[in-house]
Formats: C-alpha cells, sequence, structure tokens
C-alpha cells in the first residue's frame, strides 16, 4: 500500500503505544525486521480524515534516546538517519497520563530533534479516575506542539488524533527544551561545522553515540572521536548534565499545568494486589495453579472442535477418495498432504487456548509480575531476571524469545538464556504431546475436577522449566564471565485485557502457526509420500505377485488389501531407511515408522505428526480414512501383536521431544543471534544427548 506521511510511534514502555499502533492500524499491518538486524518492526496503514493514507511505524519501547539494548537503539538509528528507509515525517510521542515525568524525559529528547512531533496523552481515562486534572490547551502551549487526550484501550480520542496528523505539514517546529549547546559548547560547534549540521542536539547524540551509529562512515566516526579528545569531553558527565536540565525543564512544566490530589500515604490498588500475587510463597502457588488451569483448558475445552475439525478430514479424505480417479496423484493429494495437514490443523484449537492465555496474562500485566517473582531464583541458577522474559516467551516459540535476548547486557546471562531457552516447551511440541498424551493416558477426571490428561501435559511444561533451569546451572560454571548483570523493570499498573488485542494476537499465531507449520508438512509430505509409495527395484513387483498366489485367496479383502500395503510401506524407500536406524533407535522403544517421524521432524517437531499421519494414511485403507489418533492407537507391533504406542512408548518420545533440538528456524536464530555456528552445534549436540538419555531412561523405567 502507498504511504502519503509516514508516522513513528515512539515512547517508554507501557504507555499503551502498541495499542495504539493496532486502533490506528486495524488488522492492517505486518511485521518484520529493520534492515540489518534482528529487531521486530511493525508497519501498519491507517486511513486519515483528508483520504491520505499514513504509514504507521511502531519503533521499540525506550525511556531514553541513550540506548541500553539493540532495541532502543533502533530508535535514535531511525529518527537522526534522514536516510533510513523508515525515517518518520512525523512522530507521535505516546505519554502515560498518570506518569508524565517519567514519560516527558524521552519527549524532550525527540522533540529537540526538530522533527514534528505530535503528544498523544495516553490512559486519560485513569488519571481522571485518580484524580489528577491537565491543562491540555497550557500544556501544549508551553511544549509548543499539538496535545490530543486520548485512551486507546477505549480507542477514545483516535479521530482526533488522525485529523492531527492531517495536518502534520502545518504544524510549526518546537522550541528547544533546554539549551543544550551549554552542555559542550565547542564540540558541539566542531561537530556541527565538520559535518554542516545546523541541530546541536543531533550533533551532542553523535558525540555519545557515533561508535555504534551505522550512518556513519568509519572516517566520520574516528573524525567525531579525535574532536571529543581534543575537547575533553566525558559522555557519563554530559549525559547527567543534560538529564538534570531536563528533569528541571519538566517540573517547571508539571507544576504549571497539572494539578494532583493529595494522596501521600494512600495505597495503590496495583500495590495491594501485588502484596498477595507477588507474595514469596503465595505467588508461586498462585502461578503454578494459574498454569495448572490453563493446561487443563487446552484439553477440556478443545476436545469439541477438535473432532469437528479430524472428522472434516476424515470426510473429505473419503469424498475424494471416492470422486476423484483411483492413481497416484490422487494418493499424493490425500493420503499425502491432506494426510499431514490433518495431523497439524487439528490442534488449532488447543493452540489458540495457549495463546489466548497468554495473551491475556500479558495484558493484564501479570506476565511482568511472574518475571519479577522468578529473578531471585534465576540468579540462583547464573541467569538474569531478564532471562524469565524470553523463557516465558518460550512457550510460545523460542525464535522470537532467543531474539530477545538483546535486552540483557551480561554477556554470559545472555548466553546461557539462548543455551537453555529451546528447552521450554513450545507451542510446536505442543500437537506431539497432546497427541501422544490422548494415545494412553485416560480421559477421566481425579480429585473431582482434575483432568488426567490436563496434569499430564502441565507436568510436561513443569518438567521443561525445571530442565532449563537445571541445564542453565551446569552452564553457570562452565561459561566465564566477570561482568555482573542486573534486573531493572517497571510494573505496569493492573488492567483488564483488551479482547479485541487478544483476538488479534490468537489470531496473528495461530495463522503463523498454520503458515509456517503447513508450508514445511507440505513438502515434507509429498517428499515423505513419494519415499512411501515407491521402493527399489523389483519389491512392489514381488509383493503383488506374493498376494496373488491360491492361499491367499481365501483371505478377507479388507485385511488383503491392508497386508499388501503394510507390506509396501515396510519394504518402499521410507520403509528401508526406517530399518536402517531402527537398530540406534530400537533401545528407546521406537519401531522403523517412528524412526522416519523423528528424521522429518528435526525441521519443525509439529511435523511428527503430519508424518504420523501420512504414514498410517499410505498404510491404510482407501475406504475407511480415520484420524491419525485412531491409527495410532490401532497400530500393532508385528512381531508381539502389542499396541505399538504402550505407555512407556508414549512418554519415551516425549521425552525425546522434551530436550531434542528439532527446528532448524532456532538453530538458525542461535547462529545470527550469536554471530558464529560454534553454539548452535554445541546446543544441537548437548540437546540431541539428553534427549537420547532421558528416552532411554523413561522406556526402561516404565514398560
Amino acid at each position: 500500500m502507498k504511504a502519503d506521511i509516514r508516522v513513528a510511534l515512539v515512547g517508554n514502555p507501557n504507555t499503551g503505544k502498541s495499542t495504539l499502533f493496532n486502533v490506528l492500524t486495524g488488522l492492517n499491518q505486518k511485521i518484520g525486521n529493520f534492515p540489518g538486524v534482528t529487531v521486530d518492526k511493525k508497519v501498519g496503514y491507517s486511513k486519515l480524515p483528508d483520504g491520505r493514507v499514513a504509514e504507521i511505524v511502531d519503533l521499540p519501547g525506550t525511556y531514553s534516546l541513550y540506548p541500553k539494548s539493540q532495541d532502543e537503539s533502533i530508535v535514535f538509528s531511525v529518527l537522526a538517519d534522514r536516510a533510513n528507509p523508515l525515517s518518520p515525517d512525523l512522530v507521535i510521542i505516546i505519554l502515560d497520563a498518570t506518569n508524565l515525568k517519567r514519560n516527558l524525559l524521552l519527549y524532550s529528547q525527540v522533540a529537540d530533534l526538530k522533527i514534528p512531533v505530535i503528544v498523544a496523552l495516553n490512559m486519560m481515562d485513569l488519571a481522571k479516575k485518580a484524580g489528577t486534572i491537565i491543562d491540555v490547551s497550557l500544556f501544549s502551549k508551553n511544549l509548543g506542539v499539538p496535545v490530543v487526550p486520548i485512551s486507546a484501550r477505549k480507542a477514545e480520542g483516535i479521530e482526533q488524533l488522525k485529523t492531527a496528523i492531517s495536518y502534520a505539514n502545518k504544524i510549526a517546529l518546537q522550541e528547544d527544551s533546554i539549551d543544550v549547546r551549554s552542555i559542550a559548547p565547542q564540540l558541539i560547534e566542531s561537530i556541527s561545522n565538520e559535518l554542516d549540521l545546523d541541530n546541536p542536539y543531533f550533533a551532542l547524540q553523535l558525540a555519545h553515540q557515533h561508535e555504534t551509529l551505522k550512518f556513519l562512515s568509519a572516517k566520520q566516526s574516528d573524525r567525531i572521536e579525535e574532536l571529543e579528545k581534543e575537547h575533553s569531553f566525558h559522555s557519563q558527565k554530559a549525559q547527567g548534565a543534560e538529564t538534570i536540565a531536563r528533569y528541571n525543564f519538566i517540573n517547571d512544566l508539571l507544576y504549571d499545568t497539572v494539578k494532583k490530589p493529595d494522596t501521600a500515604g494512600d495505597e495503590t490498588t496495583s500495590n495491594k494486589i501485588d502484596k498477595v500475587l507477588t507474595h514469596k510463597i503465595f505467588g508461586f502457588v498462585l502461578f503454578f495453579a494459574i498454569l495448572m488451569f490453563m493446561f487443563q483448558a487446552i484439553f477440556s475445552w478443545a476436545v469439541y472442535p477438535m473432532e469437528l475439525i479430524a472428522d472434516a478430514f476424515v470426510w473429505v479424505q473419503n469424498t475424494l477418495h471416492h470422486v476423484l480417479p483411483t492413481g497416484p496423484l490422487t494418493s499424493l493429494l490425500v493420503d499425502g498432504i491432506i494426510a499431514g495437514l490433518s495431523g497439524v490443523i487439528v490442534f488449532i484449537p488447543q493452540i489458540a487456548i495457549l495463546f489466548a492465555f497468554i495473551s491475556i496474562l500479558e495484558d493484564t500485566g501479570y506476565m511482568s509480575r511472574v518475571t519479577f517473582m522468578m529473578d531471585k531464583l534465576m540468579r540462583k541458577v547464573g541467569l538474569n531476571g531478564k532471562s524469565v522474559v524470553p523463557l516465558i516467551g518460550g512457550f510460545a516459540c523460542a525464535v522470537p524469545s532467543i531474539m530477545s535476548t538483546r535486552t540483557i547486557e551480561n554477556w554470559k546471562d545472555r548466553m546461557i538464556t539462548i543455551m537453555v531457552t529451546p528447552l521450554v516447551t513450545c507451542s510446536a511440541r505442543l500437537p506431539v504431546y497432546t497427541l501422544l498424551i490422548a494415545l494412553v493416558v485416560p480421559n477421566k477426571n481425579v480429585w473431582w475436577f482434575f483432568n488426567l490428561q490436563g496434569l499430564a501435559l502441565t507436568g510436561m511444561y513443569v518438567f521443561s522449566l525445571v530442565s532449563a533451569v537445571v541445564v542453565a546451572w551446569v552452564f553457570k560454571f562452565i561459561l566465564k564471565s566477570r561482568e555482573r548483570g542486573y534486573f531493572i523493570m517497571e510494573l505496569p499498573v493492573y488492567r483488564l485485557p483488551r479482547w479485541n488485542n487478544v483476538a488479534y494476537a490468537v489470531y496473528e499465531r495461530c495463522k503463523s502457526f498454520v503458515l509456517n507449520a503447513g508450508s514445511v508438512i507440505i513438502a515434507v509430505s509429498i517428499v515423505l509420500w513419494v519415499m512411501a509409495s515407491y521402493g527399489p527395484g523389483n519389491r512392489f513387483e514381488k509383493i503383488d505377485q506374493k498376494y496373488q498366489q491360491s492361499q491367499y485367496k481365501t483371505v478377507n479383502a479388507d485385511q488383503l488389501q491392508k497386508d499388501i500395503a503394510s507390506e509396501k510401506l515396510e519394504n518402499s524407500y521410507a520403509g528401508v531407511f526406517g530399518h536402517v536406524i531402527e537398530p540406534v533407535i530400537r533401545p528407546l522403544g521406537f519401531d522403523w515408522k517412528i524412526g522416519i517421524a523423528l528424521i522429518t521432524s528435526f525441521a519443525a517437531r509439529e511435523v511428527f505428526v503430519g508424518t504420523m499421519a501420512t504414514i498410517y494414511s499410505v498404510n491404510g485403507n482407501a475406504d475407511n480414512m480415520q484420524s491419525v489418533q485412531q491409527k495410532m492407537h490401532q497400530a500393532k507391533n508385528t512381531q508381539t501383536g502389542q499396541p505399538v504406542f504402550t505407555f512407556a512408548v508414549a512418554f519415551s518420545l516425549m521425552m525425546f521431544y522434551a530436550f531434542a533440538m528439532q527446528c532448524a528456524s532456532t538453530i538458525a536464530v542461535v547462529y545470527r543471534e550469536t554471530k558464529s555456528w560454534r553454539w548452535p552445534a554445541i546446543q544441537f549436540a548437548y540437546m540431541t544427548v539428553l534427549a537420547y538419555a532421558a528416552s532411554f531412561v523413561a522406556y526402561h523405567l516404565l514398560r
């Protein structure tokens, strides 16, 4: 979509910036990476009252233009580099009306860059509720920029904000917040003359950040360094002087424009709730109870939609087998592609429930409390409190979680977090776990309302967290670093979840899961169908000749067809390959069919389900299509006559998938974040060894 104006959203964390972005753009948005870095960027489009289209760029949250992480460094790079493809024509600064003093520091810095600015005064409803009175007109006059009071959560004031964007080209450049030149007058003048700059604050920022700014040439950066030495410039002292001057400006502004009620000694509602939710004992008990409820819901609430999806796929497969002519293309479509997809799409209800819970916990502010509570525990095993964010995020997906470790300044803490995050149970493992648990764990309640299957799933998630913590403790003694980590985090106030945001988050995550997993599964299903439908030499011809002999004439037609299909599958390319690796995996309780699924799912874990669906469809009866769970439940060991998927085998498989690094995307992102193949190789090796050992122990203890 072609835009007439580009608008950047800038603000502190927890000011409602992402909520405003969603309200302005609706579903008309896309997520990618900023050029050259693995930082998420969100871009959307909004139609303005005058008919023009605005491109909205949601920049990472930051407290200051002086970055402490790669995410925060993006903000100044985008705002200052006019050659940046995302350089904005207008900046909307989102201020939390209940916490203006802290928010205005960032505003004063951005405003002094002389980019046209609009202030979105968010959470006005909460400010009024707290008795805070803001003279918006005087506030706007003193700042010299348009100020629009809004409530992003309630979509109030959004049309007025769009109108203000429409008049952006008529906005006069704001006055300086402070006398920037007084901080380092000679250096600012020298840099301005050297680089032909007309903005003193931009020159000062170059003095602070020139070593990390990619839009400066090496020659320019070296020249700025020379000028710093020539004028005896001390960056930290200059930042301190600037911050003091800015807060003097902010204090004067707030004194004239904001009146707050006398609440000395009053305790906020959030603090009262935190006394319970972050209690050193009850806090952990409540968190565990929430996890149990979440996983109980994943099983109990998803039963009916999953049955409907499974029945729909069976009906489609049956119909296509009867409608389409018999042949390889029909078999490829029905027994390969559709069977493979059905094994994953059937789990969308469970994944949607998981993401809905995670989104609600984040939206209410509770997830921030979890990271706060886990800080002390993390430090004991050699991690930073900030490591909790990637670990909790690992419930959804390890890829963005590993990318989020950029906020951890300490090298050792960051590397340990990267190495253990893939151990946390992600959404790709959920289809594998729920399928196997449903096969061997009875669907019944214990202690009145605890479902056994839900308890088993809860156990796997808790086990993954414990495993990650134990492995982190081991890495604590392996990796050496003298740096000290620290954890500073602002706890947002508790709020009701925004249900439209929750719905959108569920939609986006499910869509991403289906598209990402679906593309891999289709590719794997096609290759697997070919390998399972054809064999080396004339093996298939010999099998056909064998079953044409007279002794097989009396065998039931359905049974005969099943026996032929089973023998052909065993003699196919896939079967031959499975038998080659079977001696290695037999001590784990796995047969050659499971072995094929283990290999194919190294691309992505959820491919295991699609692989089993394809294998058992190729091995099945075209006139009696069943869901993959039913087929696996009926599968028998040809030598013992016992079920293939016993309790021991199922839990052995779950132990393998709990530890094995079966995700090509995770390996790629670890390489990208560490800039070396050494770390993903170490990670792959230790996780594979752990997977084999855990699976071996589980099988021999439970059989």
